[in-house]
This record gives C-alpha cells, structure tokens and sequence, in this order.
C-alpha cells in the first residue's frame, strides 16, 4: 500500500482534518496525454479522489483531494509518470471534500499564457526557496511582482508587491511589455522577484521575462501556499490570507482555513467586511459584482443557491454547484 507522506502541515488546528488536498505541477515532455488521461481518470474513480488534473505537452497541473490511502496510491501513479519522479506537492487538509467531482482535461498549456513559444524546461527563471524569499524580496531595488489574478491579490499579497490587475493569467505578457519601461528604467535591468499561489505561473512568467532578455528573473519554489506552510507568521512577510480554487477559499500561515467565503454568483472572494454590506446576500450577489448584474439574474442565483441547499441537505450534487466547482478550478488561466 502506498504510503503519503508531509501530508499536512505540522502544527495547527489543521493537521487532523481528514481529506487531504494536494497541489501539485510539473513542467515535463509529455508525448502521449491521451494515455496518461486515460489511467489517471480511471485510478482517480477507483479510488474516490476528486479535483482536476490538466495535461499537455509541457507537463501535468492541478488540485485533488480525497483520503490518505487513495491520495496515496493516485500520487504514487504519477510520480511515475516520465519526469515526475520528483514533482512538488504541496499537500494541506480539509474537513470535507473540496471538490464535487473528478476531471482529467488535455489543453496546450497546463497554464494559459497564450506565448506558444515560452518553454519553463529551457528558460525558466532561477528558483528561491521558502527560506532565502525574504532576504531576496527585501534587497533594494529589487522589484517583486505578484503574478495572480486581480481578485486573488485582493484577499492577500506580500508587502510591496506590484499588482498587475490582470484578470486572467493570458493578460500578463501584454501587461508587462505595456509597462516594461516604467518597471525597468534605463540601464541595467534590476533583479525581478515573482510569485503565485503555487508556483506554476510565476515559474511561466520568469521563463517569459527571460525570453523577453531579462537575465535577473527569479520565483518563489512552491509558490504562496508552501511559503504559509514552511515560514513562521513571525518571520512571515505576507499579508492577509491566500486564495485557493477550491471551496476552502482561502488559507492563512500554516495553511489554516481561512476566513474569507464565496460569492456564489461570481464566484469572487468574500471577507468579512463584504458580507457587512447591503450589496452582499448569500448566494445572490456581493459588492464586487453587483453593479454587473441585473435583477433576473440575481433571482436566477437565488433559485439556483436554493436548490444547491436542498440537495446538500438530501446528500445530492446539484449541477449548479458541480459547474461552479469546475468554473472554479478553470478561472486561474
């Protein structure tokens, strides 16, 4: 029997829930995705994990949770998969399933970045580990840029980073070429410094930045969540709490559940100053979209919250909430 090792965090009100959740990522040539879906679906069902899994050429992507035993045996599987051997995981816990069903997908990129000629495996920034991240993002000049998406830097970031206030990852490359002079100036480019949730995108982006002829590019390894896992909050540089794709929403240091809900009309994060507001009712709208929505389709999101609650308290998957799960998971490209 597979065994699952650093499973959870050490410490903390966390570490005896029981479904573990695993991040993982990996740039890698695959040459037959067909297959590897194939066995990847059919273990996963076998095993009860539920999440998604992106594959293509460049290599393998996602979120999957389920127990101990099953996780172990599906990490297992992929660890064998040509190059993954040593794939990074960032592992964490919940009290139930995050995720309401199970899907492998093939796409171009594991990432969406919309560049068809950035390769991470040849040209990837230079990796800075959890523990030598803050002595870098503290030296003068350097300039530390938060490669995630508008509405997950709202929730959290590290002091002084830049925020893009991209909507979707494809916009970063237009943004940066767009800015590149303001950020770098004249003369010697200075040390950039990127991060993301877990390190997929900041590793994309530094391999971007270096086929645009930066040479002083750098990102965190294991992203944001293994940053909250390995730092102590008293040496911590981050502020506030991290977005995740699931249905936790957000975690903070040691990867404690956060504090933050869901808008489950938009699917945006809520805090708790959010749900203070006339603009916000569970299930209908929230201050960040309201002005985007009409009263039809705020009644719409009623009935649906409605049903999705009734079939909870039957023990049903109602549609609307397994779509919503997927648009979740689909929403960081």
């Amino acid at each position: 029997m597979p065994l699952l090792e650093h499973a959870a965090p050490n410490e903390g009100a966390s570490a005896n829930l029981p479904v573990c959740v695993a991040a993982l990522y990996k740039f890698v040539l695959f040459e037959d995705c067909t297959k590897i879906q194939k066995d990847l679906i059919e273990l996963c069902h076998a095993h009860g994990v539920k999440g998604t899994l992106i594959l293509a050429r460049e290599g393998i992507n996602g979120t999957i949770a389920g127990s101990d035993e099953a996780m172990g045996r599906v990490l297992s599987q992929i660890k064998q998969l040509p190059g993954c051997a040593n794939i990074e995981v960032k592992f964490s816990r919940a009290q139930s399933r995050p995720f309401r069903r199970m899907k492998v997908r093939i796409k171009r990129e594991i990432v969406t970045m919309g560049e068809p000629n950035i390769d991470p495996l040849v040209n990837a920034g230079h990796y800075v580990s959890p523990q030598d991240w803050n002595a870098l993002i503290s030296e003068p000049g350097v300039i530390l840029i938060d490669t995630r998406n508008n509405y997950e830097v709202a929730v959290g970031s590290f002091a002084g980073a830049i925020n893009p206030q991209t909507r979707a990852f494809r916009e970063f490359p237009a943004w940066f070429r767009a800015e590149r002079d303001r950020l770098l100036g004249e003369g010697t480019p200075p040390k950039v410094a990127m991060f993301c949730t877990g390190g997929i995108r900041c590793e994309k982006s530094t391999a971007f930045l270096a086929a645009e002829g930066l040479e002083e590019v750098y990102h965190l390894q294991g992203g944001i969540l293994k940053y909250l896992e390995t730092i102590p909050p008293e040496q911590s540089l981050w502020e506030g709490e991290c977005f995740v794709f699931d249905q936790r929403v957000a975690v903070g240091h040691g990867l404690e559940l956060g504090k933050h809900g869901l808008c489950y009309a938009c699917r945006r994060p809520v805090s708790e100053v959010d749900r203070l507001s006339p603009l916000f009712e569970e299930g209908a709208s929230c201050p960040a979209c309201h002005s985007e929505r009409t009263d039809e389709q705020r009644a719409g999101y009623r009935e649906r919250h409605r049903q999705e609650k009734l079939a909870g308290e039957r023990g049903d998957e109602h549609i609307g909430a397994v779509l919503a799960s997927q648009h979740q998971q689909d929403s960081r490209g």
